[in-house]
């Protein structure tokens, strides 16, 4: 499985509700409709670990994708790099991370 992990924060003065309006809306939509998408979430960082210091990405959006074949003609289909172009628009200072999940454990 592949896992693209975005770390992010908004541009200064920014309208943060608004901001979540749009994100876990219209864009949660268009994010769990690119092509080969299996799960893809949304959260907010709080405080990171330990000392609860204050934490250098405000926010993060995982999604994941079954294969690295499935995940390239997803994540790069033209016009998904086209509407992630106007994205970034939105938010600051990004981290894309991509990464292959090698063990998974889930409890019930």
């Amino acid at each position: 499985m592949i896992r693209l992990t975005v770390m992010y924060n908004l541009p200064p003065g920014s309208d943060e509700e608004g901001f979540l309006d749009w994100r876990m809306g219209e864009h949660q939509d268009s994010n769990s409709s690119m092509p080969g998408v299996l799960r893809t979430d949304f959260a907010r960082v709080d405080y990171r670990w330990p000392g609860q210091a204050q934490p250098p990405y405000r926010f993060m959006t995982i999604a994941e994708w079954p294969d690295r074949e499935t995940f390239e003609r997803g994540f790069y289909d033209p016009q998904v790099q086209l509407e992630l172009e106007e994205n970034l628009k939105k938010i600051d200072n990004p981290l894309f991370m991509i990464s292959e999940i090698l063990v998974e454990t889930r409890n019930a």
